[in-house]
């Protein structure tokens, strides 16, 4: 598996809006996108920065992923997130070496990126997604 490059880090906002108006405020700066992942239950607007992006997410159901570590531990840092050159690959080899995948098969994120997360309990207590743009392979 090869690493690229950081992607992303995702943060859990109560808010998008909360979190559009500080980072505007502190920072002048703006989305340059915002995405509703249905089936992971967030919203999610997107700030790139350098070769990096921040990912505020919203919770769309408190029975979600976002919405269940809000109810837990509040706003904050959720996910650091690895580009791969064949996530695919990066999932089998993980696999492979017994390490304990959220996501044992990849599936679709947002922008249409293929992601998959390797378990809190393997990395330390972060959530560590691996993911590939879409297009890419």
């Amino acid at each position: 598996m090869k690493l690229l490059k950081i992607s992303h880090i995702g943060i859990a906002s109560p808010t998008l809006q909360e979190a559009m108006e500080r980072l505007e405020r502190l920072f002048g700066i703006k989305h340059d996108h915002i995405e509703e992942v249905a089936d992971q239950k967030v919203r999610t607007a997107f700030y790139p920065i350098g070769e990096s992006t921040l990912e505020y997410l919203e919770s769309t159901d408190p029975e979600g992923a976002v919405g269940k570590f809000l109810e837990k531990k509040g706003p904050g840092i959720h996910h650091l997130a690895f580009e791969v050159d064949d996530v695919d690959a990066a999932v089998k080899e993980l696999l492979d070496k017994g390490v304990q995948m959220i996501d044992k098969t990849p599936r679709s994120g947002a922008h249409g990126n293929r992601i998959a997360f390797i378990h809190p309990k393997e990395t330390g207590g972060v959530l560590i997604e691996i993911c590939q743009p879409s297009g890419a392979h």
